[in-house]
C-alpha cells in the first residue's frame, strides 16, 4: 500500500495551499462577519481549475482525481469552510451528476460553463418537510404540452440566489409500489416562476449563501431532464456520495486549521511561569487532535481512491469518511476552544470561527445519523 502522492497530486495540494493562504485565508473573517459571498475568491478558483477539478478536459474541465479533488478541498477548508462548500457543492452535486446522467447536449450547454467556473451550480433536494427523508417531498413536475410544470419550495440551498444551474428533484408521479416517482431537472436561474424567498443567516459558515428557492409554475423542457424520468433519487444519492467526500475533506480541513491554531497558541501562552505547552494536560489533548485529525484524513482519502478505482462500495467509504471527519472537525473544534480557554469565545481569534463553522458538517450531505444508516445496512448486506 502506497501512502506517497503522485506528483500531479503533489502540485495540486501545493497550488491551492498558496493561492487559499494569500487570497482565502485574509479575508475570512471579514466575510462570516458581513456574511458576504466570496465572489473574487471563487472566481480566482475558477482560474485553477478548481470548480470543475473533477471533469474531464474535453467538458472544461481540470481532469484531475478524486484524491487531488479531497486534498484541494482540505487547503481551502483550512482558510475558510465557507468557501470550501461553494466548491465543493458546485464539483460534487452539480457538475458530477450532470458528467454522469447528462445528454451530449447537456454538457456542451451546462456542464462545461460550470466546470470552467463561468457558472456555479446548486443542488435543490432538501425541502421544509424533507430533509433526511428525502423521499417525502412535495414539490411536483406536471407534465403539459412538451413542459414539466414545477411547483413547490427548496430549502438549505448553498448558493441558492447566487447560482447559475440548478439541479432541482421534483415528484413526477407514483411507482407501482405506490412510491413517489421523482426526476431529475436542470433549471436556469433566468426561468420564470424561480425565485429566491428568503436567505438563511446561520451559526457559521456564513459567507456561503444558503437559501430557501420558490418554484411557481416554472416551465422546463423535456430535453432538461436529467436521467430517465423517474431516475431523480438515483441522480441525487450517487451525487451525494461525491458530495460526502468533499464534506469529509472540508471537515479534515477545519479540523487540521483548528490543531495549527491550538499548537501556536499552546506555545506562545503562558500560565504558572512557563508556555501551557509544558503542561501534560494540553500536551495530551494536543496528541488526540493530531491522532484523530490523521484518521480522519485517512478515511477521507481511502474513500477518494476507492472512488478512482471505480470500488462498488464506495458509497460505503464515503459514509465512512464523511462521519468520521465531521465528527473530529466537532471535536477537534471544541479541542481548541477549551486550549485557547476564554480567549477561544472571542473572535479575536480564529478557533471561534472554525468552532461555529463545524458545527454544520455533522448535519449537511446527509446527517450522521444517516450515514451510520448507509454503513450499517452495507455491513448486513454483505
Amino acid at each position: 500500500m502506497d501512502f506517497t502522492f503522485t506528483e500531479e497530486q503533489q502540485m495540486a495540494q501545493t497550488a491551492v495551499r498558496e493561492f487559499a493562504s494569500k487570497e482565502i485565508a485574509p479575508r475570512a473573517r471579514e466575510y462570516d462577519e458581513q456574511e458576504k459571498f466570496p465572489r473574487e475568491q471563487i472566481n480566482g478558483l475558477a482560474e485553477l481549475g478548481l470548480l470543475g477539478m473533477i471533469i474531464p478536459e474535453e467538458y472544461g474541465g481540470a481532469g484531475f482525481d478524486t484524491v487531488s479533488y479531497a486534498l484541494a478541498l482540505e487547503e481551502i477548508a483550512k482558510a475558510d469552510p465557507s468557501v470550501c462548500v461553494i466548491v465543493g457543492v458546485t464539483n460534487s452535486v452539480c457538475c458530477f451528476p450532470i458528467l454522469n446522467f447528462g445528454t451530449q447536449e447537456q454538457k456542451q450547454k451546462y456542464l462545461a460553463p460550470l466546470a470552467k467556473g463561468e457558472k456555479l451550480g446548486a443542488f435543490c433536494l432538501s425541502e421544509p418537510q424533507a430533509g433526511s427523508d428525502a423521499t417525502n417531498l412535495k414539490c411536483r413536475a406536471d407534465f403539459s404540452d412538451g413542459f414539466y410544470i414545477l411547483n413547490g419550495t427548496k430549502s438549505w440551498v448553498t448558493n441558492g440566489g447566487i447560482a447559475d444551474v440548478y439541479l432541482v428533484m421534483a415528484v413526477t408521479g407514483e411507482q407501482p409500489d405506490g412510491k413517489k416517482e421523482i426526476t431529475a431537472f436542470l433549471i436556469d436561474w433566468n426561468a420564470p416562476g424561480l425565485t429566491l424567498s428568503s436567505i438563511e443567516h446561520k451559526m457559521g459558515q456564513r459567507a456561503s449563501q444558503t437559501a430557501e428557492m420558490s418554484l411557481s409554475d416554472v416551465r422546463v423542457p423535456q430535453e432538461n431532464v436529467l436521467g430517465k424520468v423517474g431516475d431523480g433519487m438515483r441522480v441525487a444519492l450517487s451525487s451525494l456520495d461525491n458530495g460526502r467526500i468533499g464534506i469529509a475533506a472540508l471537515s479534515v480541513g477545519i479540523a487540521q486549521a483548528a490543531l495549527d491554531e491550538s499548537t501556536k497558541y499552546a506555545k506562545d501562552r503562558t500560565a504558572f511561569g512557563k508556555p501551557i505547552a509544558e503542561f501534560q494536560a494540553i500536551q495530551f489533548k494536543l496528541a488526540d487532535m493530531a491522532v484523530q485529525t490523521e484518521a480522519a484524513r485517512l478515511l477521507t482519502l481511502r474513500a477518494a481512491a476507492m472512488k478512482d478505482a471505480g470500488h462498488k462500495q464506495t458509497g460505503i467509504y464515503a459514509a465512512q469518511a464523511k462521519v468520521f471527519a465531521s465528527e473530529t472537525a466537532n471535536k477537534v473544534a471544541a479541542d481548541a476552544v477549551q486550549i485557547h480557554g476564554g480567549n477561544g469565545y472571542s473572535r479575536h481569534y480564529a478557533v471561534e470561527k472554525l468552532y461555529r463553522d463545524a458545527r454544520i458538517t455533522t448535519i449537511y450531505e446527509g446527517t450522521s445519523e444517516i450515514q451510520r444508516i448507509v454503513i450499517s445496512r452495507g455491513i448486513l448486506r454483505d
